[in-house]
Protein backbone atom coordinates (compact mmCIF):
# COMPACT_ATOMS: atom_id res chain seq x y z
CA UNK A 1 0.00 0.00 0.00
CA UNK A 2 1.13 3.66 -0.52
CA UNK A 3 1.64 4.24 3.30
CA UNK A 4 4.77 2.15 2.91
CA UNK A 5 5.99 5.23 0.62
CA UNK A 6 6.06 7.68 3.20
CA UNK A 7 7.14 4.74 5.82
CA UNK A 8 4.63 4.77 7.49
CA UNK A 9 3.65 0.97 8.92
CA UNK A 10 -0.30 0.98 8.68
CA UNK A 11 -2.94 4.19 7.15
CA UNK A 12 -2.59 7.54 9.08
CA UNK A 13 -5.92 8.87 8.49
CA UNK A 14 -8.04 5.98 8.42
CA UNK A 15 -11.74 7.41 9.11
CA UNK A 16 -12.61 3.94 10.95
CA UNK A 17 -12.80 4.30 14.64
CA UNK A 18 -9.45 3.44 16.46
CA UNK A 19 -9.01 4.35 20.32
CA UNK A 20 -4.91 3.88 19.14
CA UNK A 21 -5.69 7.07 17.20
CA UNK A 22 -7.18 9.08 20.00
CA UNK A 23 -6.03 12.63 19.96
CA UNK A 24 -6.19 13.79 23.80
CA UNK A 25 -6.74 17.54 23.15
CA UNK A 26 -6.82 19.29 26.72
CA UNK A 27 -10.88 19.46 25.80
CA UNK A 28 -10.55 15.38 24.97
CA UNK A 29 -9.38 15.05 28.29
CA UNK A 30 -11.63 17.42 29.78
CA UNK A 31 -14.42 15.29 28.09
CA UNK A 32 -13.47 11.90 29.10
CA UNK A 33 -12.92 13.37 32.51
CA UNK A 34 -16.76 14.56 32.83
CA UNK A 35 -17.51 10.77 31.54
CA UNK A 36 -15.56 9.28 33.88
CA UNK A 37 -16.96 11.55 36.91
CA UNK A 38 -20.77 10.95 35.77
CA UNK A 39 -20.28 7.05 35.29
CA UNK A 40 -19.47 6.75 38.61
CA UNK A 41 -22.09 9.90 40.13
CA UNK A 42 -24.74 7.44 38.56
CA UNK A 43 -27.68 8.67 36.06
CA UNK A 44 -27.21 9.74 33.19
CA UNK A 45 -24.03 11.48 31.04
CA UNK A 46 -24.72 13.62 28.33
CA UNK A 47 -21.41 14.06 25.27
CA UNK A 48 -22.57 16.35 21.99
CA UNK A 49 -20.07 17.11 19.15
CA UNK A 50 -20.83 17.95 14.94
CA UNK A 51 -20.90 15.37 13.22
CA UNK A 52 -16.89 13.95 12.90
CA UNK A 53 -15.55 15.45 15.97
CA UNK A 54 -14.86 12.53 17.91
CA UNK A 55 -17.41 11.41 19.94
CA UNK A 56 -17.62 7.70 18.85
CA UNK A 57 -13.75 7.44 19.29
CA UNK A 58 -13.70 9.17 22.47
CA UNK A 59 -16.40 6.77 23.68
CA UNK A 60 -14.67 3.54 22.91
CA UNK A 61 -11.42 4.85 24.95
CA UNK A 62 -14.04 5.57 27.91
CA UNK A 63 -14.98 1.97 27.70
CA UNK A 64 -11.49 0.48 27.41
CA UNK A 65 -11.05 2.23 31.32
CA UNK A 66 -14.15 0.80 32.60
CA UNK A 67 -13.16 -1.38 35.74
CA UNK A 68 -13.17 -5.16 34.42
CA UNK A 69 -16.28 -6.17 35.71
CA UNK A 70 -18.42 -3.95 33.63
CA UNK A 71 -21.29 -4.72 31.36
CA UNK A 72 -21.46 -2.88 28.42
CA UNK A 73 -24.32 -2.24 26.16
CA UNK A 74 -24.38 -0.20 22.88
CA UNK A 75 -27.24 0.70 20.99
CA UNK A 76 -26.16 2.08 17.45
CA UNK A 77 -29.42 2.06 15.96
CA UNK A 78 -31.87 4.10 18.58
CA UNK A 79 -35.14 4.28 15.76
CA UNK A 80 -36.21 1.58 16.27
CA UNK A 81 -39.53 1.04 18.01
CA UNK A 82 -40.09 0.68 22.05
CA UNK A 83 -39.98 -2.92 22.38
CA UNK A 84 -37.50 -3.50 19.65
CA UNK A 85 -34.91 -0.93 21.32
CA UNK A 86 -35.53 -2.68 25.29
CA UNK A 87 -35.13 -6.16 23.77
CA UNK A 88 -32.04 -4.81 21.72
CA UNK A 89 -30.52 -3.89 25.70
CA UNK A 90 -31.75 -7.37 26.74
CA UNK A 91 -30.08 -8.61 23.81
CA UNK A 92 -26.96 -6.82 24.36
CA UNK A 93 -26.61 -7.80 28.00
CA UNK A 94 -27.66 -11.51 27.80
CA UNK A 95 -30.54 -10.50 29.57
CA UNK A 96 -33.34 -13.49 29.09
CA UNK A 97 -36.66 -12.42 28.22
CA UNK A 98 -40.03 -14.36 26.92
CA UNK A 99 -39.52 -14.42 23.52
CA UNK A 100 -43.65 -14.73 22.55
CA UNK A 101 -44.36 -11.78 25.15
CA UNK A 102 -42.07 -8.55 23.91
CA UNK A 103 -44.34 -5.82 25.65
CA UNK A 104 -42.69 -2.79 27.22
CA UNK A 105 -43.40 -4.49 30.76
CA UNK A 106 -42.32 -8.00 30.21
CA UNK A 107 -39.02 -6.58 28.95
CA UNK A 108 -38.69 -4.00 31.49
CA UNK A 109 -38.95 -6.74 34.51
CA UNK A 110 -36.56 -8.86 32.52
CA UNK A 111 -34.44 -5.96 32.60
CA UNK A 112 -34.77 -5.23 35.83
CA UNK A 113 -34.53 -8.65 36.97
CA UNK A 114 -30.70 -9.11 35.25
CA UNK A 115 -29.83 -5.87 36.64
CA UNK A 116 -30.12 -6.88 40.34
CA UNK A 117 -28.76 -10.34 39.38
CA UNK A 118 -25.48 -8.35 38.24
CA UNK A 119 -25.18 -6.61 41.26
CA UNK A 120 -25.26 -9.36 43.44
CA UNK A 121 -22.53 -10.48 41.63
CA UNK A 122 -20.46 -7.53 42.13
CA UNK A 123 -20.87 -6.50 38.48
CA UNK A 124 -22.15 -2.80 37.17
CA UNK A 125 -24.00 -2.27 33.97
CA UNK A 126 -23.95 0.79 31.65
CA UNK A 127 -25.71 1.54 28.24
CA UNK A 128 -24.32 3.35 25.65
CA UNK A 129 -26.79 4.99 22.87
CA UNK A 130 -24.93 6.62 20.06
CA UNK A 131 -26.97 9.22 17.92
CA UNK A 132 -28.98 9.38 20.54
CA UNK A 133 -30.92 12.36 18.99
CA UNK A 134 -32.79 10.09 16.98
CA UNK A 135 -34.59 9.30 19.77
CA UNK A 136 -38.56 9.75 20.21
CA UNK A 137 -39.79 11.28 23.40
CA UNK A 138 -41.28 8.40 24.43
CA UNK A 139 -37.92 6.78 23.92
CA UNK A 140 -36.47 9.18 26.08
CA UNK A 141 -38.83 8.87 28.61
CA UNK A 142 -38.81 5.00 29.02
CA UNK A 143 -35.15 5.49 28.76
CA UNK A 144 -35.38 7.98 32.10
CA UNK A 145 -37.86 5.22 33.83
CA UNK A 146 -34.81 2.39 33.67
CA UNK A 147 -32.89 4.53 36.00
CA UNK A 148 -35.63 4.00 38.57
CA UNK A 149 -33.85 0.74 38.68
CA UNK A 150 -31.73 1.28 42.22
CA UNK A 151 -30.89 -0.40 45.13
CA UNK A 152 -30.68 1.84 48.40
CA UNK A 153 -27.25 3.15 47.84
CA UNK A 154 -26.48 2.84 44.18
CA UNK A 155 -28.44 2.87 40.74
CA UNK A 156 -28.36 -0.23 38.76
CA UNK A 157 -27.42 1.46 35.03
CA UNK A 158 -25.37 3.63 34.13
CA UNK A 159 -26.57 5.70 30.40
CA UNK A 160 -24.20 7.60 28.40
CA UNK A 161 -26.41 9.31 25.95
CA UNK A 162 -24.15 10.59 22.72
CA UNK A 163 -25.34 12.66 19.73
CA UNK A 164 -25.18 15.92 17.57
CA UNK A 165 -26.26 19.12 19.13
CA UNK A 166 -29.27 18.88 18.33
CA UNK A 167 -29.78 16.37 21.23
CA UNK A 168 -29.22 19.73 23.88
CA UNK A 169 -32.40 21.51 21.97
CA UNK A 170 -34.53 18.24 22.67
CA UNK A 171 -33.29 17.41 26.36
CA UNK A 172 -34.25 21.32 27.24
CA UNK A 173 -37.86 20.12 26.20
CA UNK A 174 -40.08 21.02 29.40
CA UNK A 175 -41.63 17.53 28.96
CA UNK A 176 -38.41 15.88 29.32
CA UNK A 177 -36.99 17.87 32.43
CA UNK A 178 -37.22 15.22 34.58
CA UNK A 179 -34.42 13.28 32.59
CA UNK A 180 -32.46 16.67 32.07
CA UNK A 181 -32.05 17.03 35.47
CA UNK A 182 -30.60 13.52 36.06
CA UNK A 183 -27.97 13.99 33.83
CA UNK A 184 -24.67 14.09 36.16
CA UNK A 185 -22.03 15.30 33.65
CA UNK A 186 -22.54 17.25 30.21
CA UNK A 187 -19.64 17.81 27.17
CA UNK A 188 -19.99 19.39 24.24
CA UNK A 189 -17.09 18.74 21.86
CA UNK A 190 -15.60 21.07 19.71
CA UNK A 191 -13.62 21.26 16.33
CA UNK A 192 -9.78 21.57 16.96
CA UNK A 193 -8.15 24.77 17.01
CA UNK A 194 -5.29 25.51 14.40
CA UNK A 195 -3.05 24.33 16.95
CA UNK A 196 -4.49 21.48 17.68
CA UNK A 197 -4.91 20.66 14.28
CA UNK A 198 -1.34 20.80 13.43
CA UNK A 199 -0.67 18.73 16.98
CA UNK A 200 -3.37 16.44 15.44
CA UNK A 201 -2.07 15.35 11.96
CA UNK A 202 1.84 14.83 13.61
CA UNK A 203 0.12 12.56 16.27
CA UNK A 204 -1.64 10.70 14.01
CA UNK A 205 0.94 10.18 11.43
CA UNK A 206 3.43 9.50 14.40
CA UNK A 207 1.09 6.65 15.55
CA UNK A 208 1.10 4.90 12.49
CA UNK A 209 4.91 4.68 12.15
CA UNK A 210 6.55 8.27 10.91
CA UNK A 211 10.04 8.95 11.69
CA UNK A 212 9.92 11.64 14.75
CA UNK A 213 12.55 13.78 12.64
CA UNK A 214 10.48 13.83 9.46
CA UNK A 215 8.32 16.55 8.21
CA UNK A 216 5.41 15.24 5.81
CA UNK A 217 2.90 18.12 6.56
CA UNK A 218 4.76 21.36 5.99
CA UNK A 219 2.82 24.00 8.74
CA UNK A 220 1.56 26.21 5.64
CA UNK A 221 -0.06 22.81 4.35
CA UNK A 222 -1.45 22.15 7.78
CA UNK A 223 -2.97 25.29 7.77
CA UNK A 224 -4.86 25.10 5.02
CA UNK A 225 -6.12 21.56 6.48
CA UNK A 226 -7.40 23.66 9.30
CA UNK A 227 -9.63 26.15 6.68
CA UNK A 228 -10.47 23.70 4.52
CA UNK A 229 -12.13 21.22 7.71
CA UNK A 230 -12.89 23.92 10.15
CA UNK A 231 -11.17 21.50 12.92
CA UNK A 232 -13.17 18.56 12.50
CA UNK A 233 -10.97 15.34 12.76
CA UNK A 234 -13.28 13.23 10.28
CA UNK A 235 -12.52 15.79 7.51
CA UNK A 236 -9.11 16.33 8.35
CA UNK A 237 -8.12 12.69 8.27
CA UNK A 238 -10.16 13.07 4.68
CA UNK A 239 -8.09 15.55 3.10
CA UNK A 240 -4.68 14.54 4.83
CA UNK A 241 -5.65 10.93 3.31
CA UNK A 242 -6.58 12.75 -0.34
CA UNK A 243 -2.90 14.37 -0.22
CA UNK A 244 -0.70 11.31 0.61
CA UNK A 245 -2.18 9.59 -2.65
CA UNK A 246 -1.81 12.16 -4.56
CA UNK A 247 1.64 12.79 -3.12
CA UNK A 248 1.99 9.19 -3.62
CA UNK A 249 1.01 9.41 -7.31
CA UNK A 250 3.46 12.54 -8.37
CA UNK A 251 6.14 10.30 -6.76
CA UNK A 252 7.39 13.13 -3.63
CA UNK A 253 7.55 12.69 0.53
CA UNK A 254 6.68 15.84 0.87
CA UNK A 255 3.60 17.62 0.46
CA UNK A 256 2.59 20.74 -0.89
CA UNK A 257 -0.08 23.73 -2.36
CA UNK A 258 -0.64 21.74 -5.48
CA UNK A 259 -1.05 18.78 -4.07
CA UNK A 260 -3.96 20.06 -1.34
CA UNK A 261 -5.35 22.41 -4.20
CA UNK A 262 -5.80 18.97 -6.17
CA UNK A 263 -6.82 17.17 -3.05
CA UNK A 264 -9.29 19.94 -1.79
CA UNK A 265 -11.03 19.44 -5.41
CA UNK A 266 -11.78 15.57 -5.58
CA UNK A 267 -12.91 16.00 -2.01
CA UNK A 268 -15.52 19.15 -2.80
CA UNK A 269 -15.90 17.13 -6.08
CA UNK A 270 -16.43 20.42 -7.38
CA UNK A 271 -14.05 21.94 -10.25
CA UNK A 272 -11.10 23.98 -9.93
CA UNK A 273 -11.47 27.35 -8.70
CA UNK A 274 -9.03 28.64 -10.39
CA UNK A 275 -9.72 27.90 -14.49
CA UNK A 276 -6.62 30.14 -15.18
CA UNK A 277 -4.62 26.76 -14.46
CA UNK A 278 -5.66 24.66 -16.82
CA UNK A 279 -4.79 25.09 -20.76
CA UNK A 280 -7.65 26.71 -22.68
CA UNK A 281 -7.62 27.52 -26.81
CA UNK A 282 -7.37 31.01 -27.87
CA UNK A 283 -10.33 33.36 -26.85
CA UNK A 284 -11.15 35.91 -30.30
CA UNK A 285 -13.67 37.81 -30.11
CA UNK A 286 -16.02 39.15 -32.86
CA UNK A 287 -15.27 42.35 -34.91
CA UNK A 288 -19.22 43.22 -33.63
CA UNK A 289 -17.06 43.71 -30.01
CA UNK A 290 -17.63 46.72 -27.93
CA UNK A 291 -14.77 48.49 -26.38
CA UNK A 292 -16.23 47.50 -23.15
CA UNK A 293 -15.30 44.17 -24.00
CA UNK A 294 -11.60 45.30 -24.89
CA UNK A 295 -10.86 46.93 -22.20
CA UNK A 296 -12.48 44.17 -19.66
CA UNK A 297 -9.62 41.52 -21.71
CA UNK A 298 -7.30 44.03 -21.32
CA UNK A 299 -7.24 44.07 -18.11
CA UNK A 300 -7.46 40.59 -17.67
CA UNK A 301 -4.80 38.96 -19.65
CA UNK A 302 -3.69 41.65 -22.45
CA UNK A 303 -0.05 42.14 -22.67
CA UNK A 304 1.05 45.58 -24.42
CA UNK A 305 3.17 45.80 -27.44
CA UNK A 306 2.89 49.14 -29.41
CA UNK A 307 1.95 51.99 -26.55
CA UNK A 308 4.66 54.31 -26.05
CA UNK A 309 2.66 56.33 -23.70
CA UNK A 310 0.43 54.48 -21.23
CA UNK A 311 -1.61 57.81 -20.10
CA UNK A 312 -2.03 58.97 -23.67
CA UNK A 313 -3.91 55.35 -24.31
CA UNK A 314 -5.66 56.14 -21.14
CA UNK A 315 -7.14 59.01 -22.47
CA UNK A 316 -7.82 57.21 -25.74
CA UNK A 317 -9.70 54.43 -24.11
CA UNK A 318 -11.52 56.63 -22.05
CA UNK A 319 -12.87 58.57 -25.13
CA UNK A 320 -14.42 55.52 -27.20
CA UNK A 321 -16.23 54.43 -24.01
CA UNK A 322 -17.61 58.21 -24.01
CA UNK A 323 -18.42 57.86 -27.65
CA UNK A 324 -21.72 55.97 -28.89
CA UNK A 325 -20.92 52.50 -30.02
CA UNK A 326 -20.72 51.66 -33.96
CA UNK A 327 -20.62 48.21 -35.01
CA UNK A 328 -17.13 49.32 -36.62
CA UNK A 329 -15.46 50.36 -33.33
CA UNK A 330 -13.54 47.27 -32.79
CA UNK A 331 -10.66 48.71 -35.47
CA UNK A 332 -10.21 52.19 -33.81
CA UNK A 333 -9.86 50.30 -30.21
CA UNK A 334 -7.36 48.40 -31.65
CA UNK A 335 -5.97 51.67 -33.15
CA UNK A 336 -5.96 53.59 -29.85
CA UNK A 337 -4.38 50.54 -27.52
CA UNK A 338 -1.97 48.82 -29.65
CA UNK A 339 -1.55 45.03 -30.33
CA UNK A 340 -2.64 42.95 -27.92
CA UNK A 341 -2.32 39.50 -27.16
CA UNK A 342 -5.80 36.93 -25.87
CA UNK A 343 -3.99 33.86 -25.45
CA UNK A 344 -5.00 33.02 -21.70
CA UNK A 345 -1.70 32.01 -20.44
CA UNK A 346 0.00 35.37 -19.59
CA UNK A 347 2.65 36.79 -21.31
CA UNK A 348 5.90 36.89 -19.29
CA UNK A 349 7.19 40.17 -21.22
CA UNK A 350 8.22 42.87 -19.47
CA UNK A 351 5.61 45.12 -21.78
CA UNK A 352 3.13 43.85 -19.02
CA UNK A 353 4.80 46.21 -16.94
CA UNK A 354 2.73 49.12 -18.86
CA UNK A 355 -0.62 47.02 -18.95
CA UNK A 356 -0.47 47.50 -14.74
CA UNK A 357 1.05 51.04 -14.82
CA UNK A 358 -2.67 51.79 -17.21
CA UNK A 359 -4.23 50.04 -14.82
CA UNK A 360 -2.56 52.02 -11.73
CA UNK A 361 -3.83 55.16 -13.35
CA UNK A 362 -7.33 54.51 -13.39
CA UNK A 363 -8.60 56.46 -9.73
CA UNK A 364 -9.81 53.84 -7.48
CA UNK A 365 -11.92 54.48 -4.20
CA UNK A 366 -10.10 54.92 -1.13
CA UNK A 367 -9.28 52.31 1.48
CA UNK A 368 -11.87 52.47 4.44
CA UNK A 369 -9.64 53.19 7.58
CA UNK A 370 -8.65 50.53 9.98
CA UNK A 371 -8.98 51.13 13.55
CA UNK A 372 -5.82 51.63 15.02
CA UNK A 373 -3.46 49.12 16.45
CA UNK A 374 -2.98 50.93 20.32
CA UNK A 375 -3.68 53.93 22.06
CA UNK A 376 -1.63 56.23 24.34
CA UNK A 377 -4.35 56.35 27.14
CA UNK A 378 -4.66 53.50 29.76
CA UNK A 379 -8.52 53.77 30.56
CA UNK A 380 -9.44 53.94 26.90
CA UNK A 381 -7.99 50.54 26.34
CA UNK A 382 -9.52 49.43 30.15
CA UNK A 383 -12.72 50.98 28.95
CA UNK A 384 -12.40 49.06 25.11
CA UNK A 385 -11.56 45.44 27.16
CA UNK A 386 -14.78 46.02 29.15
CA UNK A 387 -17.29 46.83 26.85
CA UNK A 388 -16.07 43.10 24.89
CA UNK A 389 -16.42 41.73 28.05
CA UNK A 390 -19.75 43.37 28.47
CA UNK A 391 -19.01 44.34 31.64
CA UNK A 392 -19.91 47.62 32.98
CA UNK A 393 -16.81 50.16 33.60
CA UNK A 394 -15.85 53.67 33.45
CA UNK A 395 -13.32 55.96 31.48
CA UNK A 396 -10.75 57.57 34.14
CA UNK A 397 -8.33 57.28 36.84
CA UNK A 398 -10.32 55.22 38.72
CA UNK A 399 -11.12 52.48 36.29
CA UNK A 400 -9.89 49.97 38.50
CA UNK A 401 -11.91 50.89 40.97
CA UNK A 402 -15.06 50.76 39.38
CA UNK A 403 -14.42 47.33 38.40
CA UNK A 404 -14.01 46.32 41.67
CA UNK A 405 -17.70 48.52 42.63
CA UNK A 406 -18.88 45.93 40.18
CA UNK A 407 -17.77 42.49 41.69
CA UNK A 408 -14.63 42.51 39.30
CA UNK A 409 -10.91 42.35 40.03
CA UNK A 410 -8.36 44.33 38.48
CA UNK A 411 -5.58 42.66 38.01
CA UNK A 412 -2.19 43.46 36.54
CA UNK A 413 0.76 40.70 36.27
CA UNK A 414 4.04 40.71 34.47
CA UNK A 415 3.96 37.85 31.63
CA UNK A 416 7.33 36.58 29.72
CA UNK A 417 5.68 34.63 26.74
CA UNK A 418 3.32 33.77 24.12
CA UNK A 419 2.73 30.58 25.57
CA UNK A 420 2.35 32.57 29.18
CA UNK A 421 -0.82 34.43 27.78
CA UNK A 422 -2.19 31.09 26.02
CA UNK A 423 -2.23 29.24 29.83
CA UNK A 424 -3.74 32.98 31.18
CA UNK A 425 -6.20 32.51 28.35
CA UNK A 426 -8.63 35.61 28.91
CA UNK A 427 -8.79 39.14 26.89
CA UNK A 428 -6.08 41.71 28.50
CA UNK A 429 -4.98 45.03 27.89
CA UNK A 430 -1.43 44.86 27.08
CA UNK A 431 1.55 47.74 27.74
CA UNK A 432 3.63 48.59 24.31
CA UNK A 433 6.32 50.50 23.81
CA UNK A 434 5.77 51.77 19.97
CA UNK A 435 8.60 52.31 17.69
CA UNK A 436 8.67 55.97 18.86
CA UNK A 437 9.22 54.35 22.35
CA UNK A 438 6.43 55.97 23.36
CA UNK A 439 4.17 54.25 25.81
CA UNK A 440 0.82 52.58 24.65
CA UNK A 441 -1.94 49.87 25.31
CA UNK A 442 -3.79 47.90 23.35
CA UNK A 443 -6.32 45.46 23.84
CA UNK A 444 -6.42 41.58 22.96
CA UNK A 445 -9.39 39.66 22.75
CA UNK A 446 -7.47 36.60 20.12
CA UNK A 447 -4.42 34.26 19.84
CA UNK A 448 -3.45 31.61 17.90
CA UNK A 449 0.28 30.75 16.76
CA UNK A 450 0.30 33.18 14.03
CA UNK A 451 -1.98 36.12 14.72
CA UNK A 452 -3.25 38.52 17.67
CA UNK A 453 -7.22 39.69 17.30
CA UNK A 454 -7.39 43.43 18.78
CA UNK A 455 -9.85 45.41 19.78
CA UNK A 456 -9.79 49.39 19.62
CA UNK A 457 -12.08 52.09 18.66
CA UNK A 458 -15.01 49.21 18.45
CA UNK A 459 -13.65 47.16 16.04
CA UNK A 460 -11.94 44.58 16.08
CA UNK A 461 -8.58 43.74 13.71
CA UNK A 462 -6.29 40.86 13.12
CA UNK A 463 -2.59 41.67 12.49
CA UNK A 464 0.22 38.96 12.61
CA UNK A 465 1.49 38.02 16.10
CA UNK A 466 5.40 39.04 15.42
CA UNK A 467 3.98 42.76 14.77
CA UNK A 468 2.91 42.53 18.49
CA UNK A 469 5.69 40.83 19.90
CA UNK A 470 8.27 42.92 19.40
CA UNK A 471 6.54 45.65 21.16
CA UNK A 472 5.06 43.91 23.97
CA UNK A 473 6.55 44.49 27.27
CA UNK A 474 5.83 41.44 28.92
CA UNK A 475 2.97 43.62 31.50
CA UNK A 476 -1.13 42.66 31.05
CA UNK A 477 -4.07 44.14 33.13
CA UNK A 478 -7.27 41.52 32.91
CA UNK A 479 -10.67 41.68 34.51
CA UNK A 480 -12.20 38.70 36.47
CA UNK A 481 -15.20 37.94 38.92
CA UNK A 482 -14.64 37.68 42.26
CA UNK A 483 -17.78 36.31 44.35
CA UNK A 484 -19.41 37.20 47.21
CA UNK A 485 -17.08 37.36 50.45
CA UNK A 486 -14.15 36.17 48.22
CA UNK A 487 -10.54 36.52 50.01
CA UNK A 488 -7.63 35.37 49.17
CA UNK A 489 -8.88 31.97 48.57
CA UNK A 490 -11.51 29.45 49.40
CA UNK A 491 -10.47 26.19 51.61
CA UNK A 492 -11.85 23.07 52.91
CA UNK A 493 -13.05 24.07 56.53
CA UNK A 494 -14.13 27.24 55.63
CA UNK A 495 -17.45 28.72 55.71
CA UNK A 496 -20.03 32.06 54.51
CA UNK A 497 -21.42 33.37 51.20
CA UNK A 498 -17.99 32.06 48.96
CA UNK A 499 -18.82 28.53 50.08
CA UNK A 500 -22.26 28.24 49.09
CA UNK A 501 -21.26 30.14 46.15
CA UNK A 502 -18.78 27.52 45.07
CA UNK A 503 -21.05 24.65 46.15
CA UNK A 504 -23.71 26.48 44.08
CA UNK A 505 -21.53 27.08 40.95
CA UNK A 506 -20.35 23.29 40.66
CA UNK A 507 -24.25 22.26 41.36
CA UNK A 508 -25.17 24.08 38.16
CA UNK A 509 -22.21 22.99 36.11
CA UNK A 510 -22.92 19.68 37.08
CA UNK A 511 -26.97 20.11 36.47
CA UNK A 512 -27.45 19.04 39.92
CA UNK A 513 -30.85 19.72 41.72
CA UNK A 514 -28.96 20.29 44.96
CA UNK A 515 -25.36 21.58 46.10
CA UNK A 516 -22.90 19.49 47.67
CA UNK A 517 -22.92 21.93 50.71
CA UNK A 518 -25.04 24.99 52.14
CA UNK A 519 -22.31 26.71 54.27
CA UNK A 520 -18.67 24.45 54.74
CA UNK A 521 -16.29 23.62 52.66
CA UNK A 522 -16.76 19.85 53.23
CA UNK A 523 -15.00 16.37 51.81
CA UNK A 524 -17.46 16.09 49.24
CA UNK A 525 -16.96 19.81 47.51
CA UNK A 526 -13.14 18.91 47.94
CA UNK A 527 -13.23 15.87 45.95
CA UNK A 528 -15.43 18.08 43.65
CA UNK A 529 -12.86 20.99 43.19
CA UNK A 530 -9.91 18.52 43.15
CA UNK A 531 -11.64 16.63 39.92
CA UNK A 532 -11.63 20.52 38.04
CA UNK A 533 -8.53 21.05 39.25
CA UNK A 534 -6.96 18.20 37.42
CA UNK A 535 -9.29 18.34 34.54
CA UNK A 536 -7.92 22.18 34.06
CA UNK A 537 -3.97 21.00 34.23
CA UNK A 538 -3.84 23.12 37.96
CA UNK A 539 -2.41 21.90 41.27
CA UNK A 540 -5.19 19.81 42.70
CA UNK A 541 -5.08 20.84 46.53
CA UNK A 542 -8.70 21.62 46.92
CA UNK A 543 -7.86 24.97 47.65
CA UNK A 544 -9.95 27.31 45.39
CA UNK A 545 -7.48 30.28 44.77
CA UNK A 546 -7.23 32.94 41.75
CA UNK A 547 -5.92 30.63 39.07
CA UNK A 548 -8.89 28.18 39.67
CA UNK A 549 -11.77 30.82 40.78
CA UNK A 550 -10.76 32.38 37.19
CA UNK A 551 -11.01 29.00 35.38
CA UNK A 552 -14.12 27.89 37.38
CA UNK A 553 -15.88 31.45 36.06
CA UNK A 554 -14.62 30.47 32.10
CA UNK A 555 -16.57 27.07 32.59
CA UNK A 556 -19.22 29.00 33.61
CA UNK A 557 -19.66 31.39 30.55
CA UNK A 558 -19.18 33.88 33.24
CA UNK A 559 -16.07 35.47 31.61
CA UNK A 560 -14.03 34.86 28.31
CA UNK A 561 -11.56 32.98 26.64
CA UNK A 562 -9.02 34.06 24.33
CA UNK A 563 -10.60 33.26 20.91
CA UNK A 564 -9.14 32.29 17.60
CA UNK A 565 -8.50 34.78 14.92
CA UNK A 566 -10.07 33.91 11.49
CA UNK A 567 -12.28 31.51 13.31
CA UNK A 568 -16.12 31.55 13.48
CA UNK A 569 -16.20 32.98 16.86
CA UNK A 570 -13.52 35.64 16.48
CA UNK A 571 -15.63 36.01 13.24
CA UNK A 572 -18.99 37.14 15.09
CA UNK A 573 -17.09 39.59 17.92
CA UNK A 574 -15.68 41.62 14.41
CA UNK A 575 -19.34 41.84 13.31
CA UNK A 576 -20.97 42.45 16.46
CA UNK A 577 -18.73 44.74 17.78
CA UNK A 578 -17.24 46.62 14.86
Amino acid sequence: MYHHFFGLEEQAFSIAVNPRYLFMSEQHREALAHLLYGIRSGGFVQLTGEVGTGKTTLVRCLLEQLPEQTDVAMILNPMASLPELLSSICDELRAPYPADQQTVKTLTDSLHSFLLHNHAQGRNTVLLIDEAQLLSTEALEQIRLLTNLETDTTKLLNIILVGQPELVDILAQPSLRQLSQRITARFHLRPLSLQETRAYIHHRLTVAGLESDRVLVPAAIAHKVYQFSGGVPRLINVICERMLLGAYARNTRRLNKAIFAQAEREVRGSRPANQDLLPQPPRRFPLAATVAGVAIALSATAAFVLVEDPRDALQRVTALLEAPQEPQMTAEALAAVGAFNLQTEPTPKPELNLTNSLLDAIPTEPDEPQAPLWTHDLPSAQAALAQHLGRPHSIGQGACDAAQSAGLQCEQRKLQTWDDLRTLDRPVVMTLITPERRRAYTTLTGLDEEHALLFTEGESRKIPWSELATLWTGDVQYLWYRPPGYGQSIAPGQSGDSVRWLAEQFAQLDNQSEPLTRSTYNARLKQRVEIFQRQQRLDDDGIVGAMTLQRLNQALGLEKPLSEPGSEQADHVARVEG
